[in-house]
């Protein structure tokens, strides 16, 4: 006889394999593309038992990017904690999100196509994505601004328009290398942020920065 245990990890496990095998339908073929229908018959089990997991499609979808941004904090955000506080961090967390972009380009990346199909649709699934893509954004403007007080950047360095810049070019690299297919695509989002940060960087160094300015310990 199986005990509780037994069956609540059972359990656990198949939800566990729903859900990655949604968020693969959903890179692909967007989350207005998924259906308990066509999740059921991936899986080979019945609408009901789907739905024994999860109570509604909309339930399925939220689930579905959550796992997205759990996803993308432990491949990009948590491994650039591990750098130096700065440039060094700021430099990992864009490198490793072109990293995810490369990954994504057969598949699709659902902040992306997740803006595009719930821009104008009001509801728990648009207030959740956006609210992900702004908590990313902010870690993206703590660590710029963070570069600044160690400062690597110059001390007059607009956080929210370089975080705008740096978005920009991995919003242009998503098109062209997925959408355009153009090779040279992940060579010119480096070179991109390359100008970025000769333009942003501190050419003065640390040692010429005022002596007056209290800088917090950057490591």
């Amino acid at each position: 006889m199986s005990t509780p245990n037994k069956i609540m990890r059972k359990g656990e496990l198949t939800r566990a394999a729903i859900l990655e095998t949604a968020l693969e339908l959903a890179s692909r073929a967007g989350l207005e593309g998924l259906t308990i229908g066509l999740l059921a018959d991936q899986m080979q089990m019945s609408k009901s038992g789907v739905f024994a997991h999860f109570g509604s499609r909309e339930d399925l979808q939220l689930e579905v990017i959550k796992l997205y941004h759990a996803n993308f904090e432990q491949e990009v955000f948590y491994p650039s904690l591990k750098e130096k506080r700065g440039l060094p961090r700021l430099q990992s967390m864009f490198a490793l999100w072109v990293n995810r972009v490369a990954i994504e380009i057969d598949s699709g990346c659902i902040y992306i196509s997740g803006a595009v199909e719930y821009d104008d649709k009001p509801g728990e699934l648009r207030e959740q994505l956006s609210e992900m893509v702004t908590t990313w954004q902010q870690a993206l403007r703590r660590a710029t601004v963070q570069a600044i007080e160690c400062r690597d950047l110059k001390p007059d360095t607009d956080p929210d328009q370089l975080v705008f810049e740096m978005y920009g070019l991995i919003l242009a690299l998503h098109h062209d290398a997925r959408f355009l297919k153009i090779p040279e695509s992940f060579d010119r989002v480096q070179r991109g942020f390359k100008r970025l940060m000769a333009h942003y960087g501190n050419s003065a160094g640390k040692s010429n920065a005022p002596k007056k300015l209290a800088v917090p310990a950057c490591s």
